[in-house]
């Protein structure tokens, strides 16, 4: 038993193991947040705006009800969070990038004009080193 309860401890010690459960914690605490942004600050912009109420509900029968405004509330808050971790992620890779040095891929092959102009200066050279 002493083995398994080592063996668990450093199972849940690694590194990535504690990254992920810290990622989790924050993920839920700014899901939070955005359903507040949402409820609080877009819904009723929205609803000034649009003049209809996101927060509705149609009967149906049976005395049950969809309740339309939860989900549209629940697309707007998805929406955010993508966006969110979109830019988070667009941001992350740029970080790393910015680290890694381009592979030197040589010089690039010459163009006719280039070539051209390699010729007038040489026959240029050549003049000057006859006067």
């Amino acid at each position: 038993m002493k083995s398994f309860m080592k063996e668990f401890r450093d199972f849940v010690m690694r590194g990535n193991v504690m990254d992920m459960a810290i990622g989790v914690i924050i993920g839920a605490a700014f899901g939070n947040i955005v359903t507040a942004l949402t409820e609080n600050i877009i819904n009723p912009m929205i609803n000034g705006i649009g003049g209809t109420e996101v927060g509705g509900m149609v009967k149906i029968y049976g005395g049950q009800y969809i309740n339309y405004g939860a989900f549209i509330t629940a697309v707007i808050n998805f929406i955010i969070m993508a966006f969110v971790l979109f830019l988070l992620l667009k941001g992350f890779n740029k970080m790393l990038s910015a680290g890694k040095k381009k592979k030197d891929e040589g010089p690039a092959p010459k163009t006719d004009e280039a070539i051209l102009l390699e010729e007038i200066r040489d026959l240029l050279k050549k003049e000057a080193k006859k006067k």
